[in-house]
């Protein structure tokens, strides 16, 4: 979009309505002033295009020897699997890192952008919040061709490699279980099912649950920004970006977008709430049972792949997968004695997520500092807080028993 078109978008919002029946976003020019800025921005730097062309040119055979990330961004960094693999095995193990975390971020982007819609449905009745809703407008639209991209990449890569999924999923909708590999039972996903549908039937005729979407939001893209913003860089200090791997391309194309969204999150969550009546008692309750919901789905920490909360546990089939396809071509024995290692004994690779857990849960309280119709609970993520390397090995080692009979010869 050229620069003269997105000035012509953001002008033309026109000026405030001479009758007002209620509190308009208007009335807090510095908060509209940031949100026309925001949004003026990223219509003119959107990569959607870009993504859309990289996706088109991949080609797993060009970019097959070269790792996608920075080495650390690797499936079972610092873990006894890492330390045993060959420099060709690592490379695998670091796109892979790829394919399991932009895995994870579709299921998230694909719930986005369904919420996207029924917040804006909530906050469009209040007086000049039209430019919020067609910035929500906007991200979805680049959101669609994240998910494309990240799905043609790591359906291409598995049918190579594996033959079959092992990360990846066919699509889904808004209403699963967004943390793809969680603890959650088929009864509590079930019950998750039902208070996503809620959630979207709230928030479309309340304006402040549809405003505290993006306290959600942003608590579950927080933690992203962070890493993804280490994933960019591998692009973006590329000697030769001609013919750097395009999967790392798309993420620092991903994060450009992402910083946008997270400003809005930010933004709508903190600020644009100020230009609406004080929540009700049911509003409040609702909004903390959601960031209770998101400590919940953030307790865990996986030693597997640093930087997404999966819980171990229900990696140990994909991995085993991983170790016993023609990649590693370990026997069974060889590949549940170094899960062992990996899963059970404390590593680099533990240690690590574990500290990536522990900044993610402190940059968490930042943010909803201020926020003082959240619980005490919440505002400290105190359910969040009580996990800890101790508790992660029993949970794991328990599992590992279970999981190892289950694969027995």
């Amino acid at each position: 979009m050229t620069s003269s078109t997105a000035i012509h978008s953001a002008n033309a919002y026109g000026g405030a309505s001479p009758f007002k029946s209620g509190p308009s976003l208007r009335d807090d020019q510095k908060t509209w002033k940031r949100l026309e800025l925001n949004h003026r921005r990223n219509l003119e730097q959107d990569h959607t295009e870009k993504m859309d062309a990289a996706s088109a040119a991949f080609d797993f055979a060009t970019c097959k020897d070269e790792m996608w990330n920075p080495e650390r961004h690797a499936l079972l960094w610092g873990t006894p699997i890492w330390e045993q693999a060959s420099a060709p095995q690592r490379v695998v193990l670091n796109q892979l890192y790829w394919l399991a975390y932009y895995s994870q971020i579709i299921s998230a982007e694909i719930a986005t952008i369904f919420y996207n819609q029924t917040s804006a449905a909530g906050l469009y009745a209040e007086e000049d919040f039209r430019l919020v809703c067609d910035t929500l407008d906007l991200e979805s639209t680049q959101e669609r061709a994240h998910i494309n991209a990240f799905r043609r990449v790591s359906d291409a890569v598995e049918m190579r490699l594996f033959g079959r999924r092992i990360f990846s999923y066919a699509m889904r909708g808004p209403y699963d279980e967004t943390m793809v590999h969680s603890d959650a039972s088929a009864a509590r996903r079930f019950w998750k099912k039902l208070q996503l549908r809620t959630w979207g039937l709230l928030s479309s005729g309340s304006s402040f649950i549809a405003c505290q979407y993006f306290t959600v939001r942003g608590l579950r893209t927080l933690n992203g920004k962070l890493v993804q913003h280490q994933l960019s860089r591998y692009w973006a200090n590329h000697p030769d970006k001609e013919r750097a791997p395009i999967p790392s391309a798309i993420s620092y194309y991903h994060f450009q977008d992402e910083s946008y969204h997270f400003n809005t999150s930010m933004m709508v969550a903190q600020d644009v709430v100020k230009s609406l009546k004080p929540p009700t008692r049911f509003e409040k309750a609702v909004v903390n049972a959601a960031v209770d919901g998101c400590q919940r789905d953030h307790f865990h920490f996986s030693t597997a792949i640093a930087g997404i909360f999966w819980y171990d546990p229900s990696l140990y089939r994909p991995i085993y997968q991983v170790l016993t396809s023609p990649v590693f071509a370990m026997e069974r024995g060889q590949a549940l004695e170094l899960m062992e290692r990996s899963f059970c004994r404390e590593s680099d690779g533990m240690r690590e997520s574990a500290k990536v857990h522990a900044t993610a849960r402190e940059s968490y309280v930042k943010f909803l500092d201020g926020m003082d119709f959240l619980s005490a609970d919440n505002r400290t993520m105190k359910r969040m807080g009580r996990n800890s390397i101790d508790r992660h090995l029993v949970a794991n080692q328990q599992a590992f028993r279970r999981f190892a009979h289950e694969v027995a010869p």
